[in-house]
């Protein structure tokens, strides 16, 4: 999950940097599938990506998730869109390129990019790996790069980035089902890092949603050695937690007497939903000293109310995506466990009906577009 609209709308405007450089010569032609209005329409798109820097790597883009996110930017749904847009932060392709400075990644390797393209590199947060937080970052698409060029997304054939912000995929993982980790397996990653999840198996947790963000943090929770539980106003969704997922339980939270069953049954709850709702059933269901962890982002506040938190010592905490340290890590222990996004691959003729899709949540569970084959096709 990515910056907040409020966030963003500062960040999405051209700031000089102590940073800068002159304007880059664009000198790399790029196929991009892009919105040129509030319709969210995509259509192809050409445009000029930077010639690859001394810090930089160019990368041929084979796959890149579909979030529904994307679809918001898109269609203006958050009032700061510049068009036209590009979306796409969940990244993964071959490296192209490499400039004289990168030693980290050579020709031929394969790689990931995410929701972060450029940050200050020299603040507090950047410092601590904690970059993702920082006050001047750039997000890899619907923004202005230090270099004074839009940045455009993942729904393209090439993209340059900086190496301090592109991370190595495992050979084990196979690179379609391994594009949303970069986004989806990211965000609950992180949230349940900074929530101590990882030290100590054998707790009781929870997941509000059974999306893309919600689906990877089943699958997490189990690598982590937890009892899981998928929590969701749909009683369809049982089956597919259940059988699907491999999740231990199953709570109809529209179903009173199965909320109250589970009164102090839970240590930890993450919140993937991005529609309004109360927090306050979902604070009766945390054991004293729980959490809950909110990755989700409703247009509108969430209702929390304080009985629950006083009298169980409860924490209501936020998190956003992760930092590249962390990125790497979560790669690595997908690599290691073989965590993959359950997917349904798009081909480029089928990118507008996928947006629709998503519109709906109508995808199990997460859209890759497949831009690999698309150049493959071209050539023929």
């Amino acid at each position: 999950m990515p910056l907040s609209p409020s966030i963003l709308k500062s960040l999405t405007s051209p700031t000089i940097s102590p940073m800068a450089k002159s304007t880059p010569k664009l000198t790399q032609s790029a196929l991009g599938w892009a919105a040129q209005d509030s319709s969210g329409k995509l259509t192809p798109f050409m445009f000029k990506r930077r010639e690859n820097g001394l810090d930089d790597v160019t990368i041929k883009i084979l796959y890149c998730g579909m979030c529904r996110t994307d679809v918001h930017f898109a269609k203006n749904d958050w009032g700061n869109t510049t068009y036209p847009i590009v979306p796409g932060y969940e990244i993964i392709g071959i490296v192209i390129k490499v400039g004289s400075n990168v030693s980290k990644f050579k020709v031929g390797e394969r790689v990931g990019v995410g929701y972060v393209a450029a940050t200050c590199l020299d603040c507090e947060l950047c410092n601590s790996f904690q970059e993702n937080y920082c006050d001047q970052m750039k997000p890899v698409y619907n923004s202005i790069h230090w270099d004074d060029t839009p940045t455009y997304g993942g729904y393209s054939t090439i993209m340059v980035a900086d190496h301090r912000y592109v991370v190595h995929i495992p050979d084990s993982l196979p690179m379609d089902r391994a594009a949303p980790l970069m986004g989806a397996g990211l965000t609950v990653y992180t949230a349940m890092k900074n929530s101590n999840l990882f030290e100590s198996p054998g707790k009781h947790m929870a997941v509000i949603g059974l999306g893309g963000v919600g689906h990877m943090a089943i699958k997490f929770g189990k690598a982590f050695g937890h009892h899981v539980t998928v929590i969701s106003t749909s009683p369809s969704k049982e089956k597919d937690a259940k059988e699907k997922l491999d999740a231990d339980g199953f709570i109809l939270s529209t179903d009173l007497k199965q909320m109250q069953r589970n009164r102090r049954s839970l240590d930890f709850i993450i919140d993937t939903v991005s529609a309004k709702h109360s927090l306050g059933p979902y604070l009766e269901l945390l054991k004293v000293n729980g959490t809950i962890s909110i990755v989700g982002e409703p247009a509108q506040p969430i209702e929390v109310l304080a009985t629950p938190l006083i009298y169980g010592k409860k924490v209501v905490r936020g998190s956003i995506i992760g930092s590249v340290k962390e990125l790497q890590e979560m790669m690595n222990f997908c690599g290691k466990h073989n965590i993959l996004c359950e997917i349904e691959l798009v081909t480029i003729d089928k990118i507008n009906e996928a947006f629709d899709r998503l519109s709906k949540n109508d995808v199990k569970f997460r859209f890759v577009l497949n831009v690999a084959a698309h150049q493959y096709s071209s050539r023929l």
